[in-house]
C-alpha cells in the first residue's frame, strides 16, 4: 500500500497575517526540508525513544514563541474541554501534534510493527476493498493519516492514492525521498486538466482516494456547518466530487493515544452510486453535515488530536 498525507501548512506552528480570509493557506512554514532532513535522520538512526526527547524543547519553544497558533490552540480546548486551558493543556497539545509527525517518518518507513493500533469499524474498509469500485477515504487535520498502513499490512490488495495540491506533493516526495528512497507516492495534483481523469482512474482500479476534507481555499465550494457551538466552513469539493463519480465516501480518522497507541476509525458517510442529477445537491449537503458532526464528535473525544492551529471559525 502506497500512502501519504498532505503537509500540514497551518500547523507548521508559525505566525502570519490573513490573505484572502485563509489564515492557514497565508502561514508560511518554519520548516524546511533540511531540518525535516535532519528530524528523519535522528529518527531512523538512534530510533523512536531518542527522537522523541527532542520533542519537548521543541514544543516548550512553539509553545512559548508561536503567539497566533497557541491562541487558537487555547480558543479550541476551550471548547474542547468545556474550561480555560492552562499551561499543561497547551502543551500537550504541541506534543500530541509533533509526536504524530515524528511518527510519521516510522509509518512511512514500514515500521508499523512497533505501534499498538486498534483499528475500529475494519469491516468497512475491507468492504469498500471487496465491491472494487473504489471509494473516497476524507480525513481531516487530525491525529495520523498514515496510521491507516496498518491496515494495509493485513489487506495487502489496499492501495491509497492522495489527492492534494502540487505544492505540497512536491514536499511531500522530498520528505519521503529522506525516510526511504524506495517509495512509491501515489499523489495526483489538483488543479490540472488532468486531475479529475486520473481520480477516476484510480477508483476504477479499486483503489481508495485519500482527501483531507476540513479546510477551504478562496473559490471552492464551501458549507457552514455548526461545529462545537458555532459555524464554520466545510469543502464541498470532496462530495461533489464523490457525487459526480458516483463512488461512496469514508470517514478515515485516525487519533494517537500516547505512547505507541493508535485508534483508527472507518465510519462510511455517503454511497452516491446511485443518487440522481437532482438529488446531487441535497444528497452533498447532508454528507458534510455527516462529516462535520462526526468530526467534532472526535474532536471532544481527543481534542489533543486537534491539529488546525489557526482560528476554525473565522
Amino acid at each position: 500500500m502506497k500512502v501519504a498525507v498532505e503537509a500540514e501548512k497551518a500547523g507548521a506552528l508559525a505566525g502570519a497575517e490573513e490573505i484572502g480570509g485563509k489564515e492557514w493557506v497565508a502561514r508560511p512554514e518554519r520548516s524546511s526540508v533540511a531540518a525535516i532532513r535532519l528530524i528523519v535522520w535522528v529518527a531512523l538512526r538512534l530510533g523512536r525513544p531518542a527522537a522523541r526527547l527532542l520533542l519537548y524543547p521543541i514544543c516548550l519553544y512553539f509553545v512559548v514563541f508561536s503567539r497566533k497558533p497557541r491562541r487558537a490552540s487555547a480558543k479550541f480546548l476551550e471548547r474542547a474541554l468545556g474550561q480555560r486551558p492552562g499551561f499543561n493543556d497547551l502543551f500537550r497539545h504541541y506534543h500530541v501534534f509533533a509526536a504524530c509527525l515524528l511518527d510519521r517518518v516510522f509509518f512511512l518507513n514500514d515500521q508499523t510493527e512497533q505501534f499498538d493500533i486498534h483499528v475500529h469499524g475494519e469491516e468497512v474498509a475491507v468492504e469498500m476493498l471487496k465491491r472494487g469500485t473504489g471509494c473516497l477515504l476524507l480525513g481531516g487535520h487530525m491525529g495520523s493519516f498514515e496510521a491507516i498502513r496498518t491496515l494495509g499490512r493485513k489487506q495487502p490488495g489496499l492501495k491509497v492514492s492522495l489527492v492534494m495540491y502540487e505544492e505540497n506533493a512536491r514536499k511531500i516526495n522530498s520528505v519521503l525521498g529522506a525516510i526511504n528512497p524506495d517509495l512509491a507516492l501515489e499523489v495526483i495534483a489538483l488543479g490540472r486538466p488532468d486531475s479529475m481523469l486520473k481520480v477516476r482512474e484510480s477508483l476504477d482500479r479499486g483503489d481508495f482516494v485519500g482527501m483531507l476534507g476540513d479546510r477551504t481555499l478562496e473559490g471552492e465550494g464551501e458549507i457552514r456547518l455548526p461545529f462545537m457551538g458555532e459555524p464554520a466552513s466545510f469543502a464541498t469539493g470532496p462530495f461533489q466530487l464523490a457525487a459526480l463519480l458516483k463512488r461512496p465516501v469514508v470517514l478515515m480518522v485516525g487519533l494517537y493515544g500516547g505512547g505507541r497507541r493508535y485508534d483508527v476509525h472507518f465510519e462510511q458517510l455517503a454511497d452516491f452510486s446511485t443518487v440522481t442529477t437532482p438529488e446531487r445537491a441535497g444528497e452533498v449537503r447532508q454528507a458534510a453535515g455527516r462529516f462535520a458532526k462526526r468530526l467534532e464528535h472526535f474532536a471532544r473525544l481527543s481534542p489533543y488530536n486537534w491539529f488546525n492551529f489557526y482560528d476554525f471559525w473565522k
